[in-house]
């Protein structure tokens, strides 16, 4: 098999780790391709080198596809998102000024308990809290958003600003920012540079977020169908090791490199093992399944998911957002995913679409090979959605 090389655009963050392992660990070398992974100043700048040819591929946040499908962010390139690349993996933050006021009223910071973060928040703030995200499509926007409009912080208790990931403790120091919402290690980053406190994790607000996706141009996707599905094929297995406890240590070292994270190892493996500390006092939190590359068909582009968002989208944005329903699911491509990966061990399910926020604990489901058992999939008020009740 010859050996075709395949650029690909990516943010340097934890959740990039199925690329640069498929990279470093040989998966993509076992499928004939090598990835040339460049490394982006930004998510514009990762969504730009993909929707103009400069990249083939791109590590890429999950509402971005949608968004573009919708008409949103002047970009009109088709972009397809053929796996999702990580589950969760975001934290919720604050900076100094909030962390004093919140210990103040004696705020424990639990790391667990949306209702009463908020109730806090919303207790201590003198006016709209800003909020740094990584870019204003995204699944941090989305959750932050979701969890204001359903608690004590209200729809308008909350601005969002953009910051890309690697300044986010900078433009909470300068006081730029006086929250965020942002992918690790760059929460980790601000509690060692003693700039603020972790208040939550994102999967409490959402338990099985689609945080990045795979992302291809839709053209590309269908005039090379080869190299696709040999790029899904190398992350694919790149997940599912990544999924195993005893490589942590491997995989931290690498991801720790200067030409991917260039952070300390020790800081990569508090996502990966799930045992973040959350403030500069030491204090230390233990997250199940904080970020999931794999387990529970992790990978799998739900189409339900792809709806999810758009309805948030619609709901932020109003008018100005395109919808034809159908077409916007599609955007999540489970039709790709089950030709490319269904002749690998790939347990797919059976279905495309499932109800999001119904799974209250880990659920068997049917597959192709019978095995698959869904891991819990729940919104902390428990709402459910229905892709069914558009």
């Amino acid at each position: 098999m010859k050996q075709v090389t395949v650029p690909v655009a990516y943010m340097p963050l934890v959740d990039a780790a199925p690329l640069i392992i498929a990279q470093e660990m040989g998966f993509a070398e076992a499928e004939g391709i090598a990835l040339d992974l460049i490394a982006a100043p930004s998510w514009s700048s990762v969504r730009d080198m993909l929707a103009f040819g400069r990249v083939d591929a791109a590590h890429m946040l999950s509402p971005v596809p949608v968004a573009m499908a919708m008409g949103l962010g002047g970009m009109s390139t088709a972009l397809s998102a053929v796996s999702v690349l990580s589950v969760n993996g975001n934290v919720i933050g604050v900076g100094k000024p909030l962390e004093a006021r919140l210990r103040d009223t004696g705020y424990g910071f639990d790391f667990a308990d949306p209702v009463r973060a908020a109730e806090a928040l919303a207790g201590v703030r003198d006016g709209p809290i800003v909020f740094g995200v990584p870019f204003p499509f995204s699944m941090h926007v989305e959750l932050l958003r979701y969890w204001s409009r359903a608690t004590a912080l209200g729809a308008d208790g909350i601005e969002i600003r953009t910051v890309p990931p690697p300044l986010m403790a900078k433009a909470l120091a300068a006081g730029d920012v006086d929250a965020f919402c942002v992918g690790e290690p760059w929460g980790s980053v601000a509690v060692e540079d003693g700039a603020g406190a972790l208040m939550l994790p994102g999967c409490a607000i959402w338990s099985f977020a689609p945080e990045k996706v795979l992302a291809v141009r839709t053209a590309w996707a269908e005039t090379e169908p080869d190299l696709t599905g040999r790029l899904m094929r190398a992350t694919w297995r790149a997940g599912r090791w990544l999924a195993a406890p005893e490589v942590r240590t491997t995989a931290s070292e690498l991801l720790s490199r200067k030409a991917y994270l260039d952070v300390s190892p020790e800081l990569i493996d508090r996502a990966l093992s799930g045992h973040l500390t959350v403030s500069a006092r030491g204090e230390q939190r233990r997250v199940e399944r904080f970020v999931e590359f794999h387990s529970g068909a992790a990978s799998f582009p739900w189409r339900s998911q792809a709806r999810w968002i758009a309805q948030q989208l619609r709901r932020s944005h109003g008018a100005s957002a395109r919808h034809d329903p159908d077409a916007v699911a599609h955007v999540f491509r489970t039709d790709l995913h089950r030709m490319h990966l269904g002749s690998v061990g790939t347990d797919l399910p059976g279905a495309s679409e499932k109800v999001e926020g119904a799974i209250r604990h880990a659920t068997p489901v049917a597959s192709a090979g019978g095995g698959l058992t869904l891991l819990p999939n729940r919104f902390f008020d428990a709402r459910i959605f229905d892709p069914n009740a558009e």
